[in-house]
């Protein structure tokens, strides 16, 4: 029932997304298995350890391949072609529409608001797709319209599953997927307590590499 919405989408596990479609799109590449080098672009949320890695970037970099980060680190991001994004600024790269969008905890310390780090709204092939970043429940959703919703689970750094559950709420998308849960915190559990009570369809990917 979801399948027309999250086949072109490969979680590869944590909040490292696939993205397949007349582009490949890489979110948060981070531990990955293998060495692809088919990425056309590769969205940056932060720059926190788990979600910049220059390791797996560079195993999913080809020449070409465009880098797309948060304007503020911009000075931690691997030499390459990049797009330098601000919360609320736009840009399309091979056809794909990208926006960046506030991503921060209101509750607690690790991602502060004025670091202006970020989330993504990605129009691919007409799909559109919301990855939240690092984040826990904030007003800025309200305004977010996709299909597809990526959202984080696990607490402790980002949204707990029921914070999520508010979360799709506000965004109200077609189908949500959790992320964030399998490594450093978070667990299946976290996931399935998402799905439990979410306003929407809700798919539980297996990590694919």
């Amino acid at each position: 029932m979801t399948d027309r919405f999250t086949q072109g989408i490969d979680w590869l596990g944590h909040a490292s997304f696939r993205l397949r479609g007349s582009v490949v799109i890489y979110i948060d590449p981070w531990k990955l298995a293998g060495e692809p080098h088919d990425a056309d672009i590769v969205l940056i949320t932060h720059s926190h350890y788990d979600h910049l890695s220059a390791e797996d970037i560079a195993k999913v970099s080809r020449p070409g391949t465009v880098i797309v980060g948060a304007r503020s680190i911009a000075g931690d991001l691997p030499p390459g072609e990049t797009v330098l994004l601000a919360p609320g600024e736009k840009t399309e790269v091979g056809g794909v529409e990208i926006e960046a969008v506030r991503a921060y905890n209101t509750n607690k310390k690790f991602h502060p608001k004025e670091n202006d780090w970020v989330g993504y709204i990605i129009n691919l092939d007409g799909l559109f797709i919301y990855h939240c970043g690092d984040t826990d429940v904030i007003d800025e959703m309200n305004t977010v319209n996709c299909d597809v919703a990526l959202l984080t689970v696990s607490g402790t750094y980002v949204m707990t599953a029921d914070e999520a559950v508010e979360a799709a709420r506000r965004i109200g998308p077609k189908v949500a997927i959790p992320m964030h849960w399998g490594d450093i915190v978070g667990g299946r559990q976290d996931a399935e307590r998402f799905a439990a009570s979410a306003p929407c369809l809700v798919e539980i990917k297996g990590t694919v590499q």
